[in-house]
């Protein structure tokens, strides 16, 4: 049985929560999951239904569901488990996570295809969904760190129209970001200024204090590298989304 290994914990609350990290991707992942008395879809199945059971709708059990299906659960077979728990676990809760399920074992199949060769014209890892900054994007997002020493080097991937939200990177001295696009088009605006059309190769170089955002065009995959400036006193605040309207205008 292929062994799990998990990183999540880590990587969003390695140092806000060391020990809830080390549960999380040790313990859970790292023993629980590699247990070698339940095969890895029989655990999907049981993970399934227990996050179904209780209410749990968001990215995690959308995880779960994507994990059920690399792990050799079928259309058929989801189907057939959700109708089942539903009866037990309440009936809402299944049309909640049957509406997941129908995008993943519907169309998830060509959207992977389409990650799978965006992947394959980096040499970057494509990482993990960004959901800790989830609610700063409009679309989905994933996020792969790179290097955490020296400077944070974080490369960044965009699904087609997916963008975060105007943003500034504050700092007393120092400080700002840089962008370096690395596969697929994407833009970056300033505020105040037209947006620029990113391309594999481009450098965009950000000081600290000034507005902007960045994301995917509306047809295709985009991932850069994001590096942190390093500076005193450093800080990010995330301001209002990118309305549709100006970046459906976007050429």
């Amino acid at each position: 049985m292929p062994k799990i290994k998990q990183t999540a914990g880590r990587d969003s609350l390695g140092k806000f929560a060391p020990e809830f990290a080390h549960f999380n991707d040790d313990i859970l992942f790292g023993e629980n999951w590699n247990n070698d008395d339940i095969d890895l879809k029989t655990r999907s199945i049981v993970t399934v239904v227990s996050l179904m059971a209780s209410g749990i709708t968001d990215s995690s059990i959308r995880y779960h569901l994507e994990t059920a299906k690399k792990n050799g659960v079928s259309k058929k077979e989801i189907a057939a488990i959700i109708t089942h728990a539903a009866f037990y676990a309440g009936w809402p809760k299944g049309w909640a996570v049957f509406n997941m399920a129908k995008e993943i074992w519907n169309e998830e199949s060509g959207q992977q295809d389409e990650k799978a060769q965006h992947a394959a014209k980096m040499i970057f890892p494509i990482g993990r969904p960004n959901d800790a900054y989830a609610q700063y994007f409009t679309g989905q997002s994933y996020l792969a760190p790179v290097s955490r020493q020296q400077v944070g080097v974080f490369n960044v991937t965009f699904r087609p129209s997916c963008r975060n939200n105007w943003h500034i990177h504050h700092a007393k001295s120092g400080g700002g970001q840089i962008l370096i696009a690395v596969a697929g088009n994407g833009y970056y605006q300033e505020w105040g200024k037209p947006a620029q059309k990113l391309y594999p190769g481009d450098v965009v170089n950000i000081p600290a204090g000034v507005k902007h955002w960045h994301g995917a065009a509306k047809d295709s995959w985009f991932s850069h590298l994001a590096v942190e400036v390093p500076g005193e006193g450093t800080s990010n605040q995330w301001c209002e989304a990118v309305n549709d309207e100006e970046y459906l205008a976007l050429e």
